[in-house]
């Protein structure tokens, strides 16, 4: 079968054939793409400039390779750019639409008090160490895999640490994209 005209409107679930993003203008792209990263419109800016993208698997590649040729500092400020799961600014409803979502799809949004303060206690914590929100791709989860993962995560080496959080915000880019793009 062809691929759909680059033209194409996006399909009854909003995903956009591959050849339609393509064909996106690099305005167009930001738009539709700019929020895959958390606050950081300049991974989907990088990934543009990679395009024609082969299949929905080279796009995601590109994604993650804007993020590793960014350097240290441009891949804190990502990270950065996250918000804590389940934190104030969450709670608050000041995180970005595709965090709310994925946060109350692993249930953040009806914690108890006492999970709430476990929370509240890890994030700070892991920040402290780490100089970084905690990062989990969490769809899919619940809040005790997610609490387990943190747990787990919080004793690691900080080149380690950093490494895997890096890691999250790529499968945070899959999903994301997945959710956009027609397969």
């Amino acid at each position: 079968m062809a691929d759909p005209s680059p033209h194409a409107p996006p399909a009854a679930d909003g995903r956009l054939p591959l050849a339609a993003v393509n064909a996106l203008d690099g305005a167009a792209f930001l738009a539709r793409f700019g929020d895959v990263a958390e606050h950081s419109p300049w991974v989907a800016e990088r990934a543009a400039a990679m395009r024609p993208f082969a299949d929905r698997e080279a796009m995601f590649a590109a994604f993650g390779a804007a993020v590793d040729a960014a350097g240290a500092e441009k891949q804190l400020a990502l990270l950065n750019a996250h918000p804590d799961l389940a934190g104030r600014a969450a709670i608050a409803g000041a995180i970005a639409d595709d965090s709310k979502r994925e946060q109350a799809g692993a249930g953040l949004d009806r914690l108890t008090a006492d999970e709430h303060s476990r929370f509240l206690d890890l994030n700070d914590r892991y920040k402290a160490r780490f100089g970084h929100p905690f990062i989990l791709a969490v769809k899919g989860a619940t809040k005790h895999d997610i609490l387990a993962a943190f747990e787990a995560r919080i004793g690691n080496a900080p080149e380690t640490e950093r490494a895997t959080a890096l890691a999250q915000v790529k499968r945070i880019f899959r999903f994301r994209l997945e959710d956009r793009v027609q397969p």
